[in-house]
């Protein structure tokens, strides 16, 4: 006997509870045009980009940086030590700081700058602790510093400046050992006959000395029609880092790329710009909707992290090759090395070495730095139906009897641009939607919900409310003149609210008020498209990087916008119910802390195999820096699906966090419904699949929530000595006990799927065989099949009991799957709340408990985990 089944009534779990009460009981012609790809040109590669280029054309090997050991201060806290820049005496401050949890930040900026530099806001959740550093040595070479254990230290090397961080003989990361550290300090331009001050662009010899008349683009810069006046001159930072030992990296979403990352040699570099990428292409670098400075680097014997805390244009290298001298620093040795060099173009260096040492290690050290993954209501783990426009309220209705009409069970049906009033957000079209309140309350009865598009480009109307009081209040982001910044979007001439400014995002949120947002209820939720921010006719589909935040450049907070709209949307949802509801807000753009505000998705995919396949390391390269709640669009946005790929699809997006189906207004109607009775039954199944496997869904996210981890996760993560699972990324784990392997080629009619773990065993999830771990297993499979395999020596809460809504299920029994080790045990947990307060947080309303199952029996008792809850606030 290796699988077992054990129905458990709700009242059994509700049993015992002291904490909980059971709480159970023109433009746009050319935009909507067939185009069929990305027009590249629209974008700019490292070349077009002058900061980028300047610093890729920097030579290694020749650093002119030197640590002033003399100016070395050591506190409790931290060391301050000046650098100087032989070939222009320009002096730069750097920072030192040992933090709690194994890591390590650096800081450098300018000495004397001749203004303010951006240091990134609101995305770290507090001031990271510290914990105290001790000098071991010093020498005229150099200063040792003790990292706490005995054996970590941080050694910084004066000439030419290098920090190494080392364990025992072993050199984990070092910083400036290729020499690529570059700092365009900032100055007059010469032209202008400010001061007596001249300068040299001159930082390696040979390389730019007495040649700023041939950079024309430090202080201008023309991109197709648009230029950049970029009045503070040039500002770019560059830094290298060396892994030794390191052959795998992976992060620094958002592309459409492998989930291991590869070398740039030759190549651009990854791009991290949030932009309006029309169909992008696939296994590329080209710079996405969303951005998230932070890369892993893995080996069977350590991971690593860097978060490169920069919100301005960033481009970052990878190289990969065998390098002398690395590993050790007594005996040298040839080892494989990978190096990684992250180039900006303004702010400061400001870098968080994270050591791990273990791949959950590197997860809670960053989610003490920037916070979990949201916990989202249950209901929002169900299945969202979208497509751009549901037409008016009895098309709402018709699509939502229709999946009652076909026993489909779905929580969401979601508006997009079109049911605005000429696309004024927090407006309805009175001509289609002149009645919201009635088409909610049809969804009320039925215990379902509906999502509502609010974009952060507001139509300019002098009748429109929403463009009058922002504008009276001085709000909207600035040109570089003064005036308020306006492009092209949706509603043709747009304003763009400056997000940035605390009062702003106040304002925001007060407009999701019930009073304030007419015709909104409860049920009522929230998505926030656009928010790159996308400017039709701007550089790059985006906003101007010399428009104005207050004193700020856009060019210095770009890619923060999208956060900072989606953070006052969830404060407007969290205030509108008195800080008693859970939010949910989707969003397309991101940075790193977005994981606090709610989901996002991979964006404007297509109807093409090769989507359906890329949706995987997309979403859990997401993952891996904290955004766990990811999913594509189901069927592909652009471009109509085959049935074989809708199916497929569903199939997927089943096994995803987040499961919507959208389609562009161009597309034929894709309700599941439309394919055939034989597909709209394998689509019923894929979609029943999700609704039994709530419960589990329920519980990773709220240890998500808790400690950081992913939902969704690589195989490498809980088999870190495997190597054969570094580069897997068409298969993966949710949680640490399913496995599944999604059906993403035509035609298939088998699989391979890699079951990792020797001396473990894995059951096929439905028909319960029992197949050894650390294999390849070869498997047949038909249009019905989904391969998922559940752990052995796991128990997985399931609801069998499949209605309309999650919400219809929430006092149905839960049935445990217990799948036994090759001992004979199991362990899993089961969690428990109201489903969509803050109850658990607030009032310690739950249920946790834990399930063991040795000797033949189950028992259960208090689940203790360390949790660390964040306030989204």
């Amino acid at each position: 006997m290796g699988f077992i089944r054990i129905l458990i009534e709700l009242s059994l779990i509700c049993m015992n509870p002291p904490r909980m009460s059971c709480l159970l009981a023109v433009w746009l012609a050319v935009v909507l045009s067939g185009i069929q790809a990305v027009d590249r040109s629209n974008f700019k590669t490292c070349i077009q980009s002058s900061f980028c280029k300047r610093m890729r054309d920097v030579v290694p090997g020749h650093s002119p940086y030197r640590a002033l050991l003399e100016t070395l201060e050591l506190s409790n806290t931290r060391l301050t030590l000046q650098l100087i820049n032989d070939n222009n005496k320009v002096r730069l401050l750097l920072e030192l700081y040992r933090l709690q949890g194994n890591m390590t930040r650096l800081k450098i900026n300018e000495l004397k700058p001749l203004r303010p530099r951006f240091e990134v806001p609101d995305v770290l959740i507090a001031d990271p602790p510290t914990e105290p550093l001790s000098l071991v040595s010093q020498d005229e070479g150099g200063v040792v510093l003790s990292l706490g254990a005995d054996a970590r230290h941080l050694v910084v090397s004066a000439r030419p400046f290098r920090l190494d961080i080392v364990e025992g003989p072993h050199v984990l990361l070092s910083v400036n050992s290729r020499g690529l550290l570059a700092f365009e300090h900032q100055r007059p331009r010469k032209d202008t006959g400010i001061g007596q001050l001249t300068y040299s662009v001159c930082l390696y010899p040979c390389l730019w000395c007495d040649k700023e008349e041939d950079q024309a683009d430090m202080w201008e810069e023309t991109f197709k029609s648009h230029t950049d006046s970029k009045p503070n001159g040039p500002t770019a930072i560059s830094m290298d880092f060396s892994l030794p030992g390191v052959e795998h990296v992976y992060g620094i979403p958002e592309h459409a790329e492998n989930l291991r990352l590869k070398t740039t040699d030759g190549h651009d570099p990854y791009r991290l710009y949030n932009l309006d990428v029309f169909q992008y292409e696939l296994y590329n670098p080209m710079a996405l909707y969303g951005s998230v400075p932070v890369l892993l680097s893995h080996s069977t014997q350590r991971t690593m992290g860097i978060f490169w805390l920069n919100a301005a244009e960033t481009w970052v290298d990878i190289s990969s090759k065998a390098a002398e001298n690395t590993d050790s620093v007594q005996a040298p040795s040839k080892v494989a090395q990978t190096d990684v060099r992250w180039i900006s173009e303004s702010g400061i260096i400001d870098v968080f070495i994270m050591l791990g040492p273990k791949p959950t290690d590197v997860f809670a050290q960053y989610a003490s730095l920037t916070g979990t993954q949201s916990f989202p209501p249950l209901f929002a783990l169900g299945y969202h139906q979208c497509r751009w426009n549901y037409k008016d309220q009895e098309d709402v209705r018709s699509v939502d009897q229709g999946f009652d009409d076909h026993d489909i069970p779905y929580d969401f049906i979601w508006l997009d641009i079109e049911h605005a009033d000429g696309k004024r957000y927090f407006t309805w079209d009175p001509a289609h939607f002149s009645q919201p309140r009635e088409m909610l309350q049809g969804l009320v009865d039925k215990r379902r919900k509906m999502v509502a598009i609010v974009d952060p480009h507001i139509k300019v109307d002098s009748g429109y409310r929403v463009h009058k009081e922002i504008r009276s209040k001085n709000l909207y982001v600035k040109n570089k003149d003064g005036g308020d910044y306006e492009g092209w979007c949706w509603p043709g001439t747009s304003g763009y609210p400056d997000f940035t400014n605390p009062e702003m995002r106040s304002w925001w949120a007060s407009m999701f008020a019930y009073d304030q947002y007419e015709g909104s209820m409860e049920n009522l939720y929230i998505w926030n498209d656009m928010n790159e921010p996308s400017v039709f006719n701007g550089p790059e589909v985006t906003m101007h990087k010399d428009a104005l935040h207050g004193s700020w450049e856009h060019r210095d907070i770009h890619n923060l916008y999208g956060l900072y709209v989606q953070m006052a949307t969830a404060d407007g949802l969290i205030q509108r119910s008195g800080g008693v509801e859970r939010p949910f807000v989707l969003a397309r753009a991101f940075f790193a802390g977005s994981q606090r505000y709610g989901a996002v998705w991979t964006g404007d995919n297509a109807a093409e195999w090769s989507h359906l396949k890329i949706s995987i390391p997309m979403c859990l390269s997401l993952g891996l820096v904290g955004i766990s709640f990811c999913g594509a669009d189901v069927g592909g946005f652009f471009k109509s699906p085959s049935s074989e790929l809708l199916v497929r699809w569903y199939q997927t997006g089943a096994y995803q966090p987040f499961f919507r189906a959208h389609a562009h207004l161009d597309t034929p109607r894709r309700e599941p419904w439309l394919f055939g009775p034989e597909n709209t039954a394998l689509i019923r199944e894929a979609v029943r699949q999700r609704y039994a496997l709530l419960p589990y869904w329920y519980l990773l996210f709220y240890k998500a929530h808790g400690t950081g981890q992913p939902v969704m996760r690589p195989l490498w993560v809980e088999y870190p000595e495997d190597v054969t699972t570094f580069t897997i990324d068409d298969e993966y784990l949710l949680g640490e006990d399913l496995l599944v392997h999604p059906v993403t080629d035509e035609g298939s009619k088998e699989v391979t799927v890699y079951l990792p773990g020797t001396g473990g065993v894995w059951y096929d999830a439905f028909t319960f065989q029992r197949h050894e771990g650390g294999q390849n297993l070869y498997v047949p499979v038909t249009m019905s099949s989904i391969p998922v395999f559940q752990r052995g020596g796991s128990i997985i809460p399931r609801k069998n009991r499949i209605r309309r809504s999650s919400s219809c299920m929430e006092k149905d029994p839960y049935t445990l799957y217990v799948a036994l080790s090759p001992q004979g045990t199991a362990e899993g947990e089961l969690y428990i709340d109201d489903g969509h307060t803050f109850n658990y947080e607030q009032k310690k309303q739950f249920v946790h408990r834990r399930f063991i199952f040795a000797d033949s029996t189950l028992s259960s008792r208090l689940a203790f985990v360390h949790l660390r809850f964040v306030d989204s606030s």
